[in-house]
């Protein structure tokens, strides 16, 4: 059965690129009609922190996505030691007494790959088991094939056939003198015990990939399939870094802005893949039913941003695509949170308040506009752009607009086709073209000189505040 994984380690808030690589393995899965299992890698105790962990939920519980099975590689450290041991009775490792301190993971050796201390290389199993029964701190460390010309050889999905010389590989860290799993084992013996069938992550992996096969191999598991993608990078040309961009690489800046989570999975898929008639906005179910690792670019992806805007302009049109077109049953959640945050009363006919947000829509960009532009549909008091202010003052505006409310209130029935009707018989009555009257309502109703359709914004508002409002013109 196809089981995919993604693996993020709790060092930081969730990283775009960590983002991307869960879609695209939750993608997979669902296209397929396979597992996807959510693994936490926090075996590293000293950079692990809960706050990562609750922002790479936070982010991952945001995309709304989900997963289908959970797994903490801190609780499975007996499993790590276990395959770790069971690599060294087979033959295929060796301790390490190096003191602490030289015994390191990767090290240079005379200018070159650390092919391995000869010495602790080409010790007795009798010797090694005495010294370690003694007490004596050992690392454990996977013994290279060496001088044998074997290269480890493997298909990646995305960049095709890939080669490296076992002579060129180091002999690595399994297990570390205190008895904690390295990166390379961990990710393994959970791969190996959870029968992960494919492997989708960062091409920052690839090269590790050489190192996971041999390990796979020594514990007797058929290596996974490996697809590798292509790197986020920032618009000079540098990988995209927490430590360096700060906000900008993070899922969550994109949530706080007021981004729909259907529109930014779109955004992210399109960095790095895309399906073959060249579609930019897509829904979530339409990428599922098309995606697939042939439409995955070789090439690293630019994310767009500047020092004063860390949102990527074609995430912002996306979003505002979505915001447009999707359901508004679908958005009312989003709009009502970001409402209520906001500090506005949400209207208590429901149906009202779904209208509204389908009127004002049109022309938003984020959900953060719903609070913003929106605000006169939701509060009494809001400003009026200079530009409204231009309409009211028009001559004879004001009295019409206050004429106008009177015959609106006289009238018991209130909706756009009423609102419509007064206002053309009032202009046909004044001499005045209906724009005056048209320009003049929208800016005394929302305090902006352009929006969505005149006579939408009599029904959006109300009969109450529109007569209030045409009054106090």
């Amino acid at each position: 059965m196809l089981r995919v994984r993604f693996a993020p380690s709790p060092t930081g808030y969730l990283h775009i690129g960590s983002a991307r690589t869960f879609i695209f393995n939750w993608l997979y899965a669902r296209r397929n009609g396979g597992t996807m299992i959510l693994r936490l890698d926090d075996t590293d105790v000293e950079r692990n922190t809960q706050q990562s962990i609750d922002s790479i939920f936070d982010g991952l519980n945001w995309l709304d996505l989900g997963w289908d099975e959970f797994y903490r590689q801190s609780d499975r450290l007996e499993l790590h030691r276990a395959a770790a041991n069971r690599i060294l009775e087979k033959g295929y490792a060796y301790r390490d007494f190096t003191p602490a301190g030289t015994a390191t993971e990767e090290r240079v050796h005379d200018g070159g790959v650390f092919a391995g201390d000869p010495e602790q290389r080409a010790m007795s199993k009798e010797e090694s088991d005495r010294r370690a029964a003694a007490g004596e701190p050992f690392v454990i460390r996977f013994r290279v094939p060496r001088d044998t010309g074997r290269a480890i050889v493997f298909k990646d999905s995305v960049y095709g056939d890939q080669s490296k010389s076992c002579d060129d590989i180091e002999d690595f860290a399994l297990l570390r003198s205190n008895g904690m799993p390295t990166y390379h084992l961990a990710s393994c013996a959970d791969d190996a015990d959870l029968r992960i069938s494919h492997i989708i992550r960062g091409q920052d992996h690839l090269t590790n990939t050489f190192k996971h096969i041999l390990i796979f191999e020594a514990l007797g598991a058929a290596p996974p399939q490996f697809a590798h993608l292509p790197l986020l990078i920032a618009p000079d040309g540098a990988k995209l870094s927490k430590r360096k961009h700060g906000p900008v690489v993070s899922v969550t800046t994109y949530r706080d802005a007021g981004f729909l989570p259907h529109a930014y999975v779109n955004f992210l898929c399109l960095l790095g893949w895309s399906p073959k008639d060249n579609r930019e906005q897509l829904t979530r179910q339409e990428i599922v039913d098309i995606f697939s690792f042939e439409g995955i670019n070789r090439s690293n992806s630019v994310v767009n941003f500047t020092e004063e805007d860390p949102i990527d302009p074609k995430a912002l049109w996306l979003n505002s695509q979505h915001l447009r077109s999707l359901p508004v049953a679908e958005i009312m959640p989003a709009v009502e949170a970001v409402l209520t945050g906001a500090g506005y009363a949400i209207p208590e006919d429901k149906s009202h308040f779904a209208s509204i947000v389908d009127v004002i829509r049109a022309r938003y960009t984020t959900l953060l506009d719903f609070a913003g532009k929106g605000r006169p549909f939701f509060a009494d008091t809001f400003a009026i752009e200079p530009s409204a202010m231009e309409k009211l003052d028009a001559p004879n505006a004001r009295p019409l607009l206050r004429e106008l409310a009177a015959r609106l209130e006289a009238d018991p029935e209130f909706s756009e086709a009423t609102a419509e009707a007064h206002l053309r018989a009032l202009a046909t009555e004044k001499g005045v073209k209906a724009g005056v009257l048209i320009n003049g309502s929208r800016a005394a109703l929302t305090g902006q000189a352009v929006g969505p359709s005149a006579f939408a914004l009599f029904s959006a508002i109300g009969r109450d505040r529109v007569i209030a409002r045409l009054k106090a013109v």
